[in-house]
C-alpha cells in the first residue's frame, strides 16, 4: 500500500476482526454521554426502571445512566464506513465515532448521504497529486474512496452527460478548510477540462483561473485566531464549459466582505494580507511614492506587525504582483490599488480634538490629511472642510453643520471601510473581465460556493443574521434535493413512497427573516426603521417584538436584564441576537461631501471607484437634522440598504443553485489549537449540527436508509433461513422475498426493489445480531463434534496402547522364562541360518508385487473405460459440432442477409437519429422555456401565497364587518338565483338585440347623412331668415309712409279689412302649425331623452346581472342618437315647409301690392300690421331657434354624459366584478358568520327576555312597595334578621370551607396513593415498553385516566380557592389584603419554582422525545422477538388490567367527589343569587323608607303649621325621624356593603375562572412531565394545604375583627353619603348597560330593516319572475294551439324549433362551462380556505401555547401589583376613615344644632334625586317595553320573511320543474306531430291507392252493367216465354251485381 493509499483506503482486515464482532455480540455495547469524550462505549449490565447500569469499556467503571441518554452502537461491520448513511444505527454517537475513527486513521473525507464531510488535518497529505487526479478521473463515486476529487468528477461527468449545470457548496467554520477545498476543486477542473493541448491560448485561461485565488486571498483573506488564512468574504466561482467540456471562462461573485477588519482587529489577529504584503515587500521607490511608514505608525493596524509562521510576506507580495500580471491587470491600475490601500492606512492616522467651549471637532495637524489628499487626488482644504463641517440638506436648503469629534471619527472610519470595499469590488470585476475574455460560448457551468457556515456566538449581530439566513436557505435546498433524489431512487426501484418535502420545515424561520408583509420579517422591519429619522435600535427591537412576538420560531428575552434583544430558533439551534448599531450597519452611511470630492478626484482610478456617488446614504439621513417634512425623500431606486442588496444577491444565488444539480461539502474544524491528529468531540458535534449533517441524518431516518443488493443479502443472511430457498437456481429477488418471508419481518420495516432490499434504520443491526447468534450456535455445535471426535480418537488410541502393553508384558514374561533355557539359545542361533525363515519375507515381497500389479491393472482398466467414454463423448460432440457447423453456415448466410438489411436499416435510423437530434434540440429549447415558465409559475405561486396571506388579513378584517354585510349577502344570494334565470333570457334577447343593432347601425349611417343635409338646410334657413328680417325692416318703413296716407284712402278700408282678415286667418293657421311643430319638437326631445335613458337603464341592469355587453350599450346609444337625429330632421323639414309656405304667402302679398299699386295708403296700413306680425314671428323664430339650440346642446351634453356614464359604468362593472369575486370567495365564511350571528342574536334575545323578566319583577316590586308603606318597622326587623342570617351563612361558609379542606386532604391522600401506584406502573411500563409495542395504547389509556384525576384535582383546588376568596370577600376585612399579598408572593415563588421544575421537565421530555423518536423505528424491529414473549406478558397483562380497574374505580370516586364539589359550587351560586335578590329587596325597602320619610316630613310640617303649641310633639317627631333616618342609613350602608361584597365575590369568581382555565391549559401541557414530578407535586400540595389551613385560621380571626370594625363604621354619616354616591354610580353603570343594550337593539332593528328591504326586493323580483313565467306559460299555450291548429306553419315552426334548439344547446353548453368553472373555483377556494384554516389553527394553537406560557408569569406579576396597590389604597382609606370617625365623634355634639337645616336640604335634594330617578326608571321601562315590542315585531317579520323566502324558493323550483315539464311536453308534442305527419302521409298514400282501385272497380262495374243490360235485352227479345224462369236467375244475378255496387258505393262519401 502506497503512502497515498493509507490516507484513502480503509484496512478491512482490522475492520473485519472476528474478536470485535464477538465482543459486540456478547456485551450489548451502547454509547453513553461523556463530558470529556462526548460519548463513551459501555455495556449494559442491568436495567432499573428508567435507569440502566452501564459498565464503561475503557475504565471498567459502572455508572447509572437514564435510558433516554443511551444510544445504540453499530456492529463492527460498519466501522469506518465510507458513507454514514449506510449505518444501521443512525445517531449522533455513531456519526461522531465513525468520523473520529476515520480521522485518527488519516481518512479526512467521509460521505454522509449527499454530504461529503471533510475534517481539517492541519498537515499536508499526499492525496492531491496529479497521479491521484488521474486515478479519480472518469470513475464513479462508489468505485473510489471519498475525496473532493470524486465530488468534482461526479459533477463534471453529470454536466457532460446530462447537460445540466452543477454546483458544489462548501460551507463550514473559519479554519475548517473551505478555501483549500475550493482550490482543489479548481485545480482538478483545470487539469481535467484543460484544452491547451489543442489550442494555444487556453493554457493562459487555466493559469488565470488558478491565479485568481492568490489575488483574492491577498485582498480578502486575513489571519484570525482559528485560521491563518481565513477568507473574510463568501464567493461563488462559476466556471463555464463549452459543449466539448473545455473551460471557456469563469466568473466570481462575492458576498459579505468583512470590511470592518480594515480599521480594527481583535487580539492576535491581522487585517487583510495586502496591508502586510505592501509594508514588507514594497521597494524604496514604491514606499516613497505611496508615502509608506512603519507598522507601528498606523492606528488601523491594531496589533502592529503580526507574522504568520511559515509565511514570508515579502515573497507573497511578489507572487501577488505576478498573479496580477498573469491576470492582465496593467501596472497603472496596480499602482492605483496600492494607493487606495495606503490611503486607507493613512485615514486611520487622522486625529481630531474637541474645542474648548464647543463640541465642535478640529484638526490640529493636517499633515496626514495632506498625505490622504495626495494619494486620492483631492484638495486638502476641501477634504478637511468636508470632514469637519459638511454641507447637509435641511428641507430645500443646504447648511454647514459642525461635526463633533465622535462624528468626525465615525465618518473617517466609514470612509475607510467604504473605500476598501469599493476597491475589492472593482478587483473582482476586473478579474471577471479577464476570465471572460474568450470568444467561445459557454454551454454549461460548474459553480463552487465558498461561504461561511452557521455561526452561534454568545451574542450575535447583523452579520451573523445574514450568514445564518444564508445557511437556512442552503439547508432548505439540501433537504429538498436529498428527498428528491431519495424519491427518484425509490421510483427507480419501484417502491411505494409518499413524497415529503422536508425543505418546508425550514420555511417558518426563513419567513421570519425575509417575509416582506403580513407580518413583515426582521429584514423588512429593519429596512422600514431605516426610513424613519428618529428610529433607533430600541424602536426596531420593539417593533420586532410587536410584529413577530407570536411567531413559533421567535423568542423574546425572558428577563429584562438579558443581554440579547431577541432569539431566533434556527435548524441548528437557538441563536441570541443583539441589535446594537443594526440601523447603521444596514444603512451604511457615508459623508457624501467627501464622496463627491472622491468622485471628482484627479486620480482616474479613485474617481472610477466612486462613480456611483448618488446611490450612497448621506449623513443627513442619520444626523437627525432632516426631520423636517420633505427632507428625507430619496429618489426611487437610489437608497438601497445592505439588507436589501444582500437579500437580492442571495435570491439570485438561490435561483442559480436551484437550476443546478447541487453537491454538498461540509468542512469541519477538529480543534482550536491547530494540532494534527486531535479531535474535540463537542466541537465536532456542534459543527455537525450547524452544518446540517445531523439534520440530513434525521431526514434520512424517515425513509429506508439501509439498502443492500440481493446477492450480498442472500450471501450474508441465508444462514438465518436454511430451508427457505429450494435447491437449484433461483432469481435473487425471489430468493430475498422467500428469505424475508421466513424471517417474518414487519412489512413496514423493509421494501424490495428491482436490485436492492431497503431497510429501516436498525433492521440490519438486528439481523447482524441474529446472524452472530446463529453462527455462534453453529460454531459451538461444530466445536462439540470436533471435541467428541478428538476424545474418541484418543480413547481408541489408549485402548490400543493398553492391549499392546498387555502383549509386551506377556512376551516379556515369556522371554524372562525362556532366556536361560539352552534349547532357546540354540533355536535363536540356528533360525537365521535356515531358508525357511526367508520364505516368509519372499512371500511377503511377492504379495507386495502382486498387489502392485493388480493396482496397475485396475488403473489401466479404469483409464481404458475413461478413454472409451471420452471417445464416445468426443464422437457425440463431433456430430453435434458438424450439425452446429451446418446450422452456423445457414445462420451465416441469414446473418449476411440480415447484415445487409441492417445496414440499410442503419442508414434509415441514422436519418431518423438526425431528425430526432434536431427534435431533441427543439425539445431542449422548449424545456428551457418551460423551466423559465416554471420559475415564473413558482414566483407566481409565491406571490399567490403572499396574496393568500394578505387575503387572510383581509378576511379577518371582513370578519369584523360581517354583521353589516349579512343583509347584502342575503340579497346577493337571492339575486344570484334570479340572475341565473335571467341569464338565459338575456342571452336570448342578446341575439335579437344584435340583429336590431345591425339595423340601427345602418339607420345611424343614414341619419348621419340626413343630419348633414339638415345642417345645410339650417344654414340656408338662417340666411333666408336674415333676408326676411331685412325685408321686414323695409316694409316697416313703407308702413310708416303708408300711415301718413291712411286718411286719404279710408273709403277703401273695408276691402283692405277683408283682405287683412283673410291674411290674419292664414297667420293664425301658421301660428297654430308653429305651435304644433314646437310641441312635436318637444315631444321628440323627450323621446330622445327617454331613448338615451333606456340604454343607461339597460346598462345598469346588465351590470347587476353580471353580463356586460358594452357593444350592445354603445349600439343602442347610437340607435337612440339616430332616432333623435331622425326626429330633428323631420322637424327641420317641417320647419322648412312652413318657411316656404311663409315665403309663398309673402310673395302673394307682394303680388297683391304690385296689382294694387294705386292703393298705397291701404298697403301702408297692411305693412304696419305685417310689421307687427313679423316682429311677433321674428320673436317666435328667435325663441324656436334658441330652444332648438338649447335642445341640441342638451342632446350633446346628454350624449357626452351617456359616454361618461358608460365609462363610469365600465369602471363600476370592473369594481363590481372584483367585488363579486371577493363576495363569492367570502360566501362560505359569511355563511358561517351568519350562523354565529344567529347564535349571537339568540343570545341577545335571551338577554332581552331576561331584561324583560327583570323589568316585570321591578314593576311588581314597585307595586309591592306601595303596599308595604304601613309595614316599615316590621320589615326593618326582617332586615335585621336577614343580616343575622347573612352572618350565619358566612359562618356556614367557613364550615363549608373547612369541609372542603378535609375533602382536599382526602383527595391529596388519594393523590399520594395514585402517584405511588403511578410510579410503580411507570417503571413497569418502561420495562414493558422494550418488550412489546402494543402496551403503549394501554399506557395512553392510563395516562388519560390520570389526566382526568388531575383535572378533577384542579377543579377541587379552584373551588377551594374560590370558596376561600368568597369567604374573604364576605368578611370584607381590610387587613386580609396584606396577608393575601404575602400569600401571593409565596404562590408566585412556588409557581416560579414549579415553572423552573416544569422547564427542566420539559427539557427532559424533549430529550426523551428525541430518544423515543430515534428508537421508535428501532423498536419496530424487535416485534418478532416480542411475539415470542407475548405469552409471558399475558399473565402480566391480567394483573395490569386488575390494577387498571382499581384506577378506574378511584377515578370514578374522584368523579363523584367532583360532582359533589360542583353541586356545592352551584349551591354557593344560588346563595349568591339569593343575596342579590335580598339586595334588591333592601333597595326596595330603602325606597319605601324614603317615601315614608317624605310622608312623615309632610305630616310634620302640617302639624307645625296647624298648631303652635305642639312644639314638643314636633321635637319628639324630629327625634323619631332622626332615629328612623339613622336606621335607614344603616340599612343603606348594609345594602351597599352587601352589594360590594357580592360584586367582589363575582369579580373574584370571574378571576378564578380565568385563572382556572389558564392553569388547566398549563396542566394539560405539563401532563407529559407529571410522571417525574409526582412526588414533588405531592409535597408542594401538602405544603399548600397547611398554608391554606393557616390562612383560613387567620381569615377567621380577621373576619371577627372585620365584623367589629364594620359595626363601628356603621354609625359614620360620611360613609352613608359615600354609600349613596356609590349607589348613584351603580345606577349610572346600570343606565350605561341599558344604553348599550338599547344600542344593540337599534343595531338589531337596523339589521331587521335591512332584511325587510332585501325581502321586499326579493318579493318584487319574484313578482317579476312570476309575471315573466305567466307570460311564458301564455306563450307556451299559444304555441300549443298554433301547433295543433296550423299545419300551414309547420315548416316555419320546424325552423324556429331548430333555432331554439341551437340556442338552448349553446346556452346549455355555456351554462355548463360557467357552472364547471364556478365549481372548480369554489373547490379551489374551499381547498385554499381549508389550508388557510389549518395553517391558522396551527399558528393559533402554537401562539396560544406560547402566549399562555409567557403571559402567566406576567399575569401573576400584574395581579400582585394590583393587590399591593389595592392593599395600600384600602389601608390608607381605613386609616383615613378611622381619623374621620374620631373627628366626627368630637364634632357630633357641635353639629346637632346645625344638622337640622342641612339635613332638611339634604333630604329635599335626595327626594329630588329619587323623583328624578323614578322618572328615569319609568322612562326606561317604557322604552324597554317599546324595545320588546319592536323585537317581537321584528322577530315575527323575520320569521315571515324566512317563510316567504322558503316559499319563493319552492315556487321557483316548482316553476323550474314546470318549465322542464313544458319543454319535455313540447318535445313530446313535436314528436307526436311528426308521427301524425308521417301517418297522414301514409293515409294519403293509402287513399290514393284506394282511389285508383275504386276507379278500376267502377270501370269494371260499368262494363259488367253494360254486359248485363245487353244480355237482358237479348233475352227479352229472344225468349219471352222464359221470363218467369229467368226472373229468379236475374234476381240472383242482380244480387251478385249489387255487391260490387255496394262496394263501389262505399268510398263515395269520401
Amino acid at each position: 500500500m502506497s503512502d497515498a493509499d493509507k490516507f484513502l483506503y480503509v484496512d478491512r482486515n482490522v475492520v473485519n476482526n472476528p474478536l470485535a464482532q464477538a465482543d459486540w455480540a456478547t456485551k450489548k455495547l451502547v454509547w453513553v454521554p461523556s463530558e470529556r469524550l462526548g460519548f463513551e462505549a459501555g455495556s449494559v449490565k442491568e436495567e432499573r426502571g428508567d435507569e440502566c447500569v452501564v459498565e464503561l469499556a475503557d475504565s471498567g467503571k459502572k455508572i447509572r445512566v437514564n435510558k433516554d441518554d443511551i444510544q445504540k452502537m453499530n456492529p463492527p461491520k460498519f466501522s469506518k464506513v465510507e458513507d454514514m448513511a449506510e449505518l444501521t444505527c443512525l445517531n449522533e454517537a455513531s456519526v461522531l465515532h465513525n468520523l473520529k475513527e476515520r480521522y485518527y486513521s488519516g481518512l479526512i473525507y467521509t460521505y454522509s448521504g449527499l454530504f461529503c464531510v471533510v475534517i481539517n488535518p492541519y498537515k499536508n497529505l499526499p492525496i492531491y497529486s496529479e497521479e491521484i487526479v488521474d486515478m479519480y478521473k472518469g470513475k464513479k463515486r462508489h468505485e473510489m474512496p471519498p475525496h473532493i476529487y470524486a465530488i468534482t468528477d461526479t459533477s463534471y461527468r453529470s454536466m457532460m452527460q446530462d447537460r445540466e449545470d452543477q454546483s458544489i457548496l462548501c460551507t463550514g467554520e473559519s479554519g475548517a478548510g473551505k478555501t483549500e477545498n475550493t482550490k482543489k476543486v479548481i485545480q482538478y477542473l483545470a487539469h481535467v477540462a484543460s484544452s491547451h493541448k489543442t489550442k494555444k491560448d487556453q493554457g493562459e485561461l487555466e493559469k488565470q483561473l488558478l491565479q485568481a485565488n492568490p489575488i483574492l486571498e491577498a485582498f480578502g483573506n486575513a489571519k484570525t485566531v482559528k485560521n491563518d488564512n481565513s477568507s473574510r468574504f463568501g464567493k461563488f466561482i462559476r466556471i463555464n464549459f463549452d459543449v466539448n467540456g473545455y473551460i471557456v471562462g469563469a466568473n466570481i461573485e462575492t458576498y459579505l466582505l468583512e470590511k470592518s477588519r480594515a480599521i480594527r482587529q481583535a487580539k492576535d489577529e491581522r487585517t487583510f494580507h495586502i496591508f502586510y504584503y505592501l509594508l514588507t515587500g514594497a521597494g524604496d521607490k514604491l514606499r516613497n511614492e505611496l508615502l509608506l511608514e512603519n507598522y507601528n505608525n498606523y492606528r488601523f493596524l491594531s496589533n502592529g506587525n503580526v507574522t504568520i509562521p511559515g509565511q514570508q510576506d515579502k515573497d507573497l507580495f511578489s507572487e501577488t504582483l505576478e498573479a496580477m500580471r498573469i491576470m492582465s491587470i496593467p501596472e497603472d491600475e496596480q499602482i492605483g490599488m496600492l494607493k487606495v490601500v495606503a490611503s486607507v492606512l493613512q485615514l486611520g492616522n487622522l486625529t481630531f480634538k474637541k474645542e474648548r467651549h464647543t463640541d465642535q471637532a478640529s484638526m490640529p495637524d493636517n499633515t496626514t490629511a495632506q498625505k490622504v489628499s495626495h494619494l486620492m487626488g483631492m484638495n486638502v482644504t476641501d477634504f478637511t472642510r468636508a470632514i469637519l463641517s459638511p454641507r447637509i440638506k435641511v428641507g430645500r436648503d443646504y447648511v454647514q453643520k459642525a461635526q463633533t469629534q465622535e462624528q468626525a471619527e465615525f465618518a473617517v472610519e466609514a470612509l475607510a471601510k467604504a473605500t476598501y470595499e469599493r476597491m475589492f469590488r472593482w478587483l473582482v470585476m476586473r478579474i471577471n473581465k479577464a476570465l471572460d475574455k474568450t470568444k467561445r460560448q459557454g454551454a454549461s457551468f460548474i459553480g463552487i460556493l465558498d461561504i461561511a457556515g452557521f455561526e452561534i456566538f454568545e451574542l450575535n449581530s447583523f452579520e451573523q443574521l445574514c450568514i445564518n439566513y444564508t445557511n437556512e436557505k442552503l439547508q432548505q435546498l439540501f433537504n429538498h434535493t436529498m428527498f428528491i433524489l431519495e424519491q427518484e431512487e425509490y421510483q427507480r426501484e419501484g417502491i411505494e413512497w409518499s413524497f415529503i418535502d422536508f425543505g418546508l420545515d425550514l420555511q417558518p424561520c426563513i419567513d421570519l427573516i425575509e417575509k416582506p408583509t403580513s407580518p413583515p420579517g426582521i429584514l423588512a422591519l429593519l429596512d422600514e426603521e431605516c426610513w424613519f429619522p428618529k428610529a433607533t435600535d430600541k424602536t426596531f427591537v420593539e417593533k420586532v417584538h410587536q410584529e413577530q412576538g407570536g411567531h413559533p420560531k421567535f423568542i423574546k428575552p425572558k428577563k429584562l436584564k438579558d443581554e440579547a434583544d431577541f432569539c431566533v430558533i434556527h435548524y441548528a439551534g437557538k441563536v441570541d441576537y443583539k441589535a446594537d448599531e443594526w440601523l447603521m450597519k444596514n444603512m451604511d452611511p457615508l459623508n457624501d461631501n467627501v464622496a463627491s470630492l472622491l468622485n471628482q478626484s484627479t486620480d482616474k482610478f479613485v474617481s472610477e471607484l466612486w462613480r456611483d456617488v448618488d446611490r450612497i446614504v448621506g449623513l443627513d439621513k442619520v444626523s437627525g437634522m432632516s426631520e423636517m417634512p420633505g427632507a428625507f425623500k430619496p429618489r426611487k431606486g437610489m437608497f438601497r440598504t445592505v439588507g436589501q442588496l444582500y437579500k437580492e444577491q442571495l435570491s439570485k444565488l438561490m435561483a442559480t443553485l436551484r437550476n443546478t444539480n447541487p453537491n454538498f461539502v461540509r468542512c469541519i474544524i477538529p480543534n482550536h489549537e491547530k494540532k494534527a491528529g486531535k479531535l474535540d468531540p463537542h466541537l465536532v458535534l456542534d459543527q455537525l449540527r450547524c452544518n446540517g449533517v445531523l439534520e440530513g441524518i434525521r431526514i434520512c431516518r424517515q425513509g429506508f436508509p439501509n439498502r443492500i443488493v440481493f446477492q450480498e443479502f442472500r450471501q450474508r443472511y441465508e444462514i438465518l433461513t436454511p430451508n427457505a430457498i429450494p435447491k437449484g437456481f433461483m432469481d435473487g429477488k425471489q430468493a430475498c422475498v422467500l428469505m424475508i418471508k421466513s424471517l417474518e419481518l414487519d412489512p413496514n420495516l423493509y421494501r424490495i426493489g428491482q436490485s436492492k432490499v431497503f431497510f429501516r434504520a436498525g433492521v440490519l443491526a438486528h439481523l447482524e445480531e441474529e446472524r452472530d447468534m446463529k453462527i455462534t450456535d453453529i460454531i459451538i455445535s461444530f466445536q462439540a463434534w470436533c471435541r467428541g471426535y478428538v476424545a474418541r480418537k484418543a480413547f481408541a488410541k489408549r485402548q490400543q496402547q493398553l492391549t499392546a502393553m498387555k502383549v509386551i508384558q506377556r512376551n516379556c514374561a515369556a522371554y524372562l522364562k525362556l532366556r536361560n533355557w539352552q534349547w532357546w539359545r540354540l533355536f535363536t542361533k540356528v533360525k537365521p541360518l535356515l531358508q525357511v525363515s526367508r520364505q516368509e519375507e519372499e512371500m511377503q515381497a511377492k504379495d507386495d508385487e502382486l498387489t502392485k500389479v493388480k493396482e496397475k491393472h485396475l488403473y489401466a482398466e479404469q483409464q481404458l473405460q475413461e478413454m472409451e467414454e471420452k471417445q464416445q463423448q468426443l464422437s457425440a460432440e463431433k456430430m453435434a459440432l458438424q450439425e452446429q457447423l451446418q446450422a452456423e453456415t445457414e445462420l451465416c448466410a441469414e446473418a449476411e442477409e440480415m447484415r445487409a438489411r441492417l445496414a440499410a436499416r442503419k442508414q434509415e435510423l441514422e436519418e431518423i437519429l438526425h431528425d430526432l437530434e434536431a427534435r431533441v434540440e427543439e425539445e431542449e429549447e422548449r424545456a428551457s422555456h418551460l423551466t423559465s415558465e416554471k420559475k415564473k409559475m413558482q414566483q407566481n405561486i409565491g406571490d399567490l401565497e403572499q396574496q393568500l396571506d394578505e387575503e387572510e388579513a383581509a378576511r379577518q378584517k371582513l370578519q369584523l364587518e360581517k354583521v353589516t354585510l349579512e343583509a347584502k349577502m342575503k340579497k346577493i344570494e337571492d339575486e344570484v338565483m334570479v340572475l341565473d334565470d335571467q341569464n338565459n333570457k338575456l342571452n336570448k334577447e342578446k341575439k335579437l338585440m344584435e340583429e336590431r343593432i345591425s339595423e340601427f347601425t345602418t339607420n345611424l349611417a343614414e341619419e348621419e347623412e340626413k343630419s348633414k343635409s339638415l345642417q345645410k338646410l339650417k344654414n340656408k334657413h338662417e340666411a333666408m331668415i336674415t333676408d326676411l328680417e331685412d325685408r321686414l325692416r323695409r316694409e316697416e318703413k313703407q308702413r310708416q309712409e303708408l300711415e301718413k296716407n291712411r286718411r286719404k284712402i279710408e273709403g277703401d278700408v273695408t276691402e283692405i279689412h277683408d283682405q287683412i282678415a283673410e291674411l290674419q286667418a292664414q297667420i293664425a293657421e301658421l301660428r297654430a302649425q308653429l305651435a304644433k311643430k314646437e310641441e312635436e319638437l318637444l315631444a321628440a326631445l323627450a323621446r330622445s331623452m327617454d331613448l338615451i335613458k333606456i340604454p343607461q337603464l339597460l346598462f345598469c341592469f346588465l351590470i347587476s346581472a353580471d353580463l356586460f355587453l358594452p357593444l350592445r350599450i354603445e349600439e343602442e346609444a347610437a340607435q337612440a342618437r339616430a332616432k333623435a337625429e331622425k326626429h330633428r330632421r323631420d322637424l327641420g323639414e317641417e320647419l322648412e315647409a312652413l318657411k316656404t309656405e311663409l315665403e309663398d304667402t309673402l310673395d302673394s302679398t307682394a303680388a297683391q301690392q304690385e296689382l294694387r299699386s294705386k292703393r298705397e295708403t291701404e298697403v301702408t296700413h297692411l305693412k304696419k300690421t305685417l310689421d307687427e306680425e313679423a316682429k311677433v314671428h321674428e320673436q317666435q323664430l328667435a325663441e324656436i331657434r334658441h330652444k332648438h339650440g338649447q335642445a341640441f346642446d342638451e342632446l350633446n351634453e346628454q350624449l357626452e354624459q351617456a359616454k361618461r356614464n358608460k365609462v363610469s359604468m365600465e369602471k363600476a362593472k370592473q369594481a363590481l366584478e372584483s367585488e363579486r369575486n371577493e363576495l363569492a370567495i367570502e360566501m362560505q365564511t359569511l355563511m358561517q358568520g351568519k350562523g354565529d350571528s344567529e347564535h349571537r342574536r339568540k343570545k341577545a334575545e335571551v338577554q332581552v327576555q331576561e331584561l324583560q323578566l327583570k323589568h316585570s319583577e321591578s314593576e311588581r316590586q314597585r307595586l309591592e312597595q306601595a303596599e308595604k308603606l304601613s309595614k316599615l318597622q316590621a320589615e326593618l326587623d326582617i332586615v335585621n334578621s336577614v343580616l343575622s342570617e347573612v352572618e350565619g351563612k358566612s359562618i356556614k361558609a367557613t364550615k363549608d370551607c373547612s369541609a372542603v379542606e378535609s375533602q382536599l386532604q382526602d383527595v391529596q391522600e388519594l393523590l399520594q396513593e395514585e402517584t405511588r401506584q403511578k410510579l410503580s406502573l411507570g417503571t413497569r411500563m418502561r420495562q414493558l415498553e422494550d418488550e412489546q409495542n402494543n402496551l403503549k395504547e394501554q399506557l395512553e389509556e392510563e395516562e388519560s385516566a390520570k389526566k382526568n384525576v388531575e383535572k378533577q384535582l384542579q377543579t377541587v383546588q379552584a373551588q377551594l380557592a374560590e370558596m376561600k376568596k368568597r369567604v374573604e370577600q364576605d368578611a370584607g376585612c381590610l387587613e386580609t389584603a396584606e396577608e393575601g399579598k404575602k400569600k401571593m408572593q409565596r404562590d408566585l415563588e412556588a409557581t416560579g419554582q414549579r415553572l423552573e421544575e416544569k422547564c427542566a421537565a420539559f427539557d427532559k421530555l424533549d430529550k426523551t422525545k428525541t430518544r423515543i423518536q430515534q428508537e421508535l423505528d428501532d423498536l419496530l424491529v424487535d416485534q418478532d422477538h416480542l411475539r415470542q414473549i407475548v405469552s409471558n406478558l399475558e399473565k402480566k397483562q391480567k394483573k395490569f388490567d386488575q390494577m387498571l380497574a382499581e384506577e378506574k374505580n378511584i377515578s370514578a370516586r374522584y368523579a363523584e367527589e367532583r360532582d359533589r364539589a360542583e353541586a356545592e359550587a352551584r349551591e354557593k351560586d344560588t346563595r349568591a343569587l339569593a343575596l342579590t335578590r335580598e339586595l334588591d329587596s333592601l333597595m326596595d325597602i330603602k325606597e319605601e323608607l324614603d317615601r315614608n320619610n317624605k310622608l312623615l316630613r309632610a305630616e310634620m310640617e302640617d302639624l307645625v303649621s296647624s298648631k303652635d303649641d305642639a312644639g314638643k310633639n314636633v321635637h319628639e317627631l324630629e327625634k323619631s325621624k332622626r332615629a328612623m333616618e339613622q336606621q335607614l342609613e344603616e340599612m343603606k350602608t348594609q345594602l351597599e356593603e352587601l352589594e360590594d361584597e357580592l360584586q367582589a365575590t363575582e369579580d373574584a369568581k370571574l378571576r378564578l375562572e380565568v385563572n382556572m382555565q389558564a392553569m388547566k391549559a398549563q396542566y394539560d401541557r405539563d401532563l407529559a412531565g407529571r410522571d417525574e414530578m409526582g412526588e414533588e407535586k405531592k409535597r408542594s400540595l401538602v405544603k399548600q394545604v397547611r398554608e391554606m389551613e393557616l390562612e383560613l385560621e387567620d381569615e377567621r380571626k380577621q373576619r371577627s375583627a372585620a365584623v367589629a370594625s364594620r359595626k363601628k363604621l356603621e354609625l359614620d354619616l360620611k360613609e352613608l353619603e359615600a354609600g349613596i354616591d356609590m349607589a348613584n354610580k351603580s345606577r349610572d353603570e346600570a343606565l350605561k348597560q341599558l344604553k348599550k343594550l338599547q344600542a344593540q337593539m337599534k343595531d338589531l332593528c337596523r339589521e331587521l330593516e335591512d332584511t325587510r328591504m332585501s325581502r321586499e326586493e326579493i318579493l318584487a323580483q319574484s313578482k317579476e319572475t312570476e309575471k315573466k313565467l305567466k307570460g311564458m306559460e301564455a306563450e307556451m299555450i299559444q304555441m300549443h294551439e298554433e301547433l295543433a291548429a296550423a299545419e300551414r306553419v309547420r315548416r316555419q315552426a320546424m325552423q324556429e324549433r331548430d333555432e331554439l334548439q341551437d340556442e338552448i344547446n349553446n346556452q346549455a353548453t355555456k351554462n355548463a362551462q360557467v357552472a364547471e368553472e364556478r365549481r372548480r373555483l369554489e373547490a379551489r377556494i374551499a381547498q385554499l380556505e381549508e389550508e388557510l384554516e389549518e395553517e391558522q389553527c396551527n399558528t393559533e394553537l402554537t401562539n396560544d401555547r406560547l402566549k399562555k406560557a409567557m403571559l402567566q408569569s406576567d399575569q401573576m406579576n400584574v395581579e400582585l401589583t394590583a393587590e399591593r396597590s389595592t392593599c395600600q389604597r384600602v389601608e390608607g382609606a381605613r386609616s383615613q376613615l378611622e381619623r374621620q370617625n374620631k373627628d366626627l365623634k368630637l364634632k357630633l355634639q357641635e353639629l346637632e344644632g346645625t344638622v337640622k337645616s342641612k339635613y332638611k336640604a339634604n333630604l329635599s335634594a335626595l327626594e329630588a334625586k329619587i323623583a328624578a330617578l323614578e322618572e328615569q326608571l319609568d322612562m326606561e321601562t317604557r322604552e324597554r317595553q317599546g324595545a320588546t315590542k319592536l323585537v317581537r315585531r321584528t322577530e315575527k317579520k323575520l320569521k315571515e320573511v324566512i317563510l316567504q323566502v322558503d316559499d319563493e324558493r319552492r315556487n321557483t323550483e316548482q316553476y323550474k320543474d314546470q318549465v322542464d315539464k313544458l319543454n319535455s311536453r313540447m318535445k313530446q308534442l313535436k314528436r307526436q306531430l311528426e308521427e301524425a305527419e308521417e301517418e297522414a302521409q301514409r293515409a294519403n298514400a293509402s287513399r290514393r291507392k284506394l282511389q285508383r282501385e275504386l276507379e278500376d272497380a267502377t270501370e269494371s262495374a260499368d262494363a259488367m252493367n253494360r254486359e248485363v243490360t245487353t244480355l237482358k235485352n237479348k233475352l227479352r227479345r229472344d225468349l219471352p216465354f222464359t221470363v218467369r224462369r229467368t226472373v229468379p236467375r236475374a234476381g240472383i244475378e242482380s244480387d251478385e251485381e249489387s255487391e260490387p255496387k255496394t262496394e263501389t258505393s262505399e268510398p263515395k262519401p269520401e
